[in-house]
């Protein structure tokens, strides 16, 4: 059974900085597509930032390039999104994920890819 749950949300004024954590069992965060995604309040859920296997390509969406930053740790088996320079519109529930295909693609920035969800992290960005 796959599970994930992430951990590190919080407020924070903008141009702060938080670490997102995504700890999983059931499935090897080295060999599997990871993600994070978002949603605020009244809009679709949008994707942050993919992750092919720890070989593969990273993508981020164009509003957090250069900001986030989403790695592997494998030995604990974790997914991290740093996010720095955070402004109001990053205010958002964060979504870890993962695919169900070993050494699959995360095509882009798309979630068809992604099979298994985290409940989420809440993160308020305050101007």
């Amino acid at each position: 059974q796959v599970q994930l749950v992430e951990s590190g949300g919080g407020s924070v004024q903008a141009g702060g900085s938080l670490r997102l954590s995504c700890a999983a069992s059931g499935v090897t965060v080295r060999a599997y597509c990871m993600g994070w995604f978002r949603q605020a309040p009244g809009k679709e859920r949008e994707a942050v930032a993919t992750s092919d296997s720890a070989y593969g390509s990273t993508v981020y969406a164009d509003s957090v390039q250069g900001r986030f930053g989403i790695s592997r740790d494998n030995a604990k088996n974790t997914l991290s999104l740093q996010m720095n320079s955070l402004q109001p519109e990053d205010t958002a529930m964060y979504y870890c994920a993962a695919g169900r295909v070993r050494w699959g693609s995360c095509r882009g920035l798309s979630s068809v890819a992604f099979t298994y969800w985290g409940q989420g992290t809440q993160v308020t960005v305050s101007s």
